[in-house]
């Protein structure tokens, strides 16, 4: 290292977006390396709507390793944070700043502290999968500090130790979590199916039924595994997982949306079937998949799939934009929001959607006319305020650099935050 100087600061930024499965994981066959029971296959989502930036610095200046989430400083010594920083440091290189003077050698980085700050432009904990996000960014903003010279299949594998979801950001479009076999976890990894432009006629949007802090997970998943009857059979076969790859690949939407709808279900129930039950869905989660299911039956052929993880929120893809747009109307229609909102607020994420359903205020809310689907005597129930707010989106790509320093979230000179 530079001795001339102990005041330097190196700082990489980096933004990795979060995923939603499709197809669950639920049990893990080891706890410390977080290794699942099952593979899982996600779709990553528009970094521009659902994302983590996280800001990372080194500097001989650092007394020890630091970090910042949404500009609250939080405790590293756990074991999912240590596992992830023991896992890079093992792996990292050398790496000069000419212009600068500065030179790190391998061994320097047993020694050197490291700044970690983070910022989720979507709620944390609100079964989101803002971990997910969160421990990808970590990984890859480290690994690219120091130099790793791993692909993101090899920073997966660690990225998965820090939350198992978050093995499935490091890539865009739909992704698979190998399982694996071996004891190491070495062939625990992600994969990528298909990039985001392969199938990106679909649209996704999220009812958030809440955005409140949700319970810890990882209790509630070791119980389902240790007395459900169902988890074996409730995921469902090899066979199955198959079937839905070949989905993906082939962009067959009803196949596709049979088996996500059918999925999530069978990890719900999965989930009731847990001792004591476990209830992530609310009478607001039922009423959005009545939705759905409604309307998909009466045009004859799937035109959203609905999912929805350990929380309350569903996630519905729609086949294309046009039953994107009747969607939302629907959605609208059944769950519009409270007087005094605003639809700006409402309605984030790919805001167009909203033109395309000819919806300009509050107003075009009140006045849209009960769907068709809808033909008894009895009025449509409408359900004001149930809904948090609704997130459009689409696939997206993996996690990129930021080079401006403008989306750095740590001081370049104290390395602390801005």
């Amino acid at each position: 290292m530079a001795e001339e100087s102990q005041k330097w600061v190196l700082m990489v930024t980096a933004q990795t977006p979060t995923n939603i499965a499709v197809i669950k994981y639920w049990g893990k066959r080891d706890e410390n390396l977080i290794l699942a029971i099952n593979d899982s296959i996600s779709v990553t989502l528009d970094p521009a709507h659902l994302c983590t930036t996280t800001t990372v610095a080194v500097s001989p200046a650092f007394n020890q390793d630091r970090m910042w989430l949404n500009g609250k400083e939080i405790s590293l010594s756990g074991g999912r944070y240590q596992n992830c920083l023991r896992e890079i440091r093992a792996r990292a290189n050398d790496v000069e700043d000419e212009k600068r003077g500065i030179k790190i050698v391998k061994k320097d980085w047993e020694n050197l502290h490291v700044h970690i700050a983070s910022y989720n432009n979507f709620p944390t904990a609100a079964g989101l999968a803002s971990s997910a996000a969160g421990f990808a960014c970590l990984v890859y903003s480290l690994a690219k500090l120091m130099n790793v010279q791993e692909d993101n299949g090899k920073l997966s594998a660690i990225a998965r130790q820090g939350s198992g979801s978050a093995c499935r950001s490091l890539y865009g479009g739909f992704v698979k979590w190998v399982m694996g076999k071996e004891e190491n976890g070495s062939d625990s990894v992600a994969v990528q199916l298909v990039d985001e432009k392969h199938w990106d006629e679909l649209v996704i949007i999220i009812a958030v039924v809440s955005s409140r802090q949700m319970k810890q997970v990882a209790p509630q998943m070791l119980e389902t595994v240790e007395t459900s009857a169902l988890i074996d059979t409730g995921k469902g076969s090899s066979t199955k997982r198959i079937s839905y790859e070949e989905a993906i690949q082939n962009r067959d939407f009803p196949t596709f949306a049979q088996l996500t709808c059918a999925d999530s279900n069978q990890f719900h129930a999965v989930c009731m079937d847990t001792s004591p039950p476990i209830f992530y869905m609310n009478d607001t989660s039922h009423r959005v998949i009545g939705c759905v299911e409604k309307w998909n039956r009466s045009e004859g052929t799937p035109q959203v799939a609905y999912t929805s993880d350990a929380g309350p929120n569903a996630v519905l893809i729609a086949r294309n934009r046009k039953a994107a747009t009747l969607m939302l109307q629907r959605l609208l229609f059944h769950f519009p929001p409270n007087s005094d909102t605003d639809l700006n607020s409402y309605v984030i994420g790919d805001k167009s959607i909203l033109k395309d359903a000819g919806i300009q205020d509050i107003k075009d809310v009140e006045a849209l006319p009960p769907p068709p689907e809808i033909k008894d005597k009895v009025p449509a129930q409408k359900y004001k305020g149930e809904i948090s707010y609704f997130i459009c989106t689409r696939p997206g790509r993996g996690p990129v650099l930021l080079t401006d320093d403008s989306h750095a979230l740590l001081n370049p000179e104290t390395g602390l935050p801005k």
